[in-house]
């Protein structure tokens, strides 16, 4: 069960109001490395598409190796455009571990990515 501040803080990012949305998601993004694991459940549940690209895009600002699997996952995507591919490899970019190095060099070799 995901702890209060974090479960209030999506309640924020699904308001109607701009700026409760931005609170929400500024307090997510300051806060992400504590919360990766709520995030990444968050995102695998999430049917939303815009709202899965705003978790990822957190998820990376976490920088937390445990995001590894759910930001390679996202490298392989039919559309070059999608932004959860882009979310994946700033994410990848931003762990700077060689895990991460590989999984970019790897995608980069496939043609999954540039």
């Amino acid at each position: 069960m995901p702890e209060p501040r974090f479960a209030r803080a999506l309640e924020r990012m699904r308001s109607q109001d701009p700026a409760e949305r931005e609170k929400g998601f500024d307090f997510l993004r300051e806060h992400a490395d504590s919360y990766v694991d709520d995030l990444i459940t968050a995102f695998t549940q999430e049917p939303d598409p815009d709202f899965r690209c705003l978790l990822l895009e957190l998820i990376a600002e976490a920088r937390d190796p445990r995001a590894l699997p759910v930001l390679t996952r996202h490298l392989d995507t039919p559309d070059p455009d999608d932004p959860l591919q882009f979310w994946a490899v700033r994410g990848l970019e931003m762990l700077d571990t060689p895990e991460a190095h590989r999984a970019l060099t790897q995608a980069r070799a496939q043609g999954l990515i540039l």
